[in-house]
């Protein structure tokens, strides 16, 4: 009998130390992200997107089952902008803002693209808007599951005012 047990705590503890370090391990690649550009522009808006790269540093795959882009710009911060984000795969545009799902394998990456819109208020037009604009962040949420159980994580860039007046003025 004692063999027995032995035996099982043996293959028990083998079990667990092949399993152990066998996960998904997401990265957001934040110092190679794009800088931000213009993607579409008017007299009252324009659209900027950032390139962030997603590598699986892990050992099995993972999947990004839903991805945020939030700005956080409130109107008690800075009122003269509307801010919306979004968030698309690369080369996979979507008209509905709908996130699909991707696996990513082992040691591979994926490259997101974070889509921010600002909507000049207030009468204002998009140059004055620009004109007072402040820093901000802007957080890109990720949920992603694998081996561990599913999560949100927070990449987060800043867009400044600066780099904004430099685009638009």
């Amino acid at each position: 009998m004692t063999v027995i047990l032995l035996i099982v705590v043996a293959v028990a503890a083998g079990v667990c130390f092949y399993l152990r370090g066998r996960e998904e391990k997401v990265v957001p690649k934040l110092e190679s992200r794009t800088a931000f550009e213009i993607e579409s522009r008017d007299e009252k808006s324009v659209t900027l997107s950032t390139t962030i790269e997603f590598r699986n540093e892990g050992t099995q795959s993972a999947m990004i089952v839903d991805a945020i882009c939030h700005p956080l710009l409130p109107f008690e911060q800075y009122d003269g902008m509307n801010v919306r984000g979004k968030v698309e795969r690369e080369g996979v545009p979507r008209e509905d803002d709908y996130f699909e799902a991707l696996v990513i394998e082992h040691q591979q990456s994926v490259r997101l693209v974070a889509k921010v819109t600002l909507t000049a208020r207030k009468g204002l037009t998009l140059q004055e808007a620009v004109a007072n604009m402040v820093d901000f962040p802007v957080e890109l949420l990720y949920r992603e599951v694998g081996r561990n159980p599913m999560h949100w994580s927070i990449a987060r860039v800043i867009l400044t005012a600066d780099e904004l007046k430099e685009k638009i003025l």
